[in-house]
């Protein structure tokens, strides 16, 4: 099940969003509108609600959240985009990690209590 939204994701919503697959929550997140999708199988997903929204690609990352060691991982196909200065699937600037890191906790902070 995929919710997109702005504020944190409730502890149900988060019981949901762990239904694809149960150790890892994909997230994508618009770093600028501070919005997130999360609990798609491929990323790709998430990414065309945001952009159908109004998001721009360029603001637009993914990742996730490790559930059984609690840690916010970078490593997406969407993130592969040499023309925004990242030639990886992991995000490599350390400013957009530091960014999408703290939104995640944020989005996802019924996990890290």
């Amino acid at each position: 099940m995929i919710i997109t939204k702005s504020e944190p994701f409730t502890k149900e919503e988060i019981e949901k969003l762990n239904e694809v697959y149960k150790t890892y929550i994909k997230t994508i997140i618009d770093i600028e509108q501070k919005i997130c999708s999360a609990g798609m199988e491929w990323h790709y997903e998430g990414e065309q609600l945001l952009l159908q929204q109004g998001s721009a690609q360029s603001d637009i990352w993914g990742g996730g959240v490790d559930l059984k060691e609690r840690i916010v991982t970078y490593d997406s196909l969407i993130n592969a985009r040499s023309r925004d200065g990242n030639a990886s699937n992991e995000l490599l600037d350390n400013s957009l990690r530091n960014r999408y890191k703290e939104l995640t906790l944020y989005f996802l902070k019924e996990l890290f209590l």
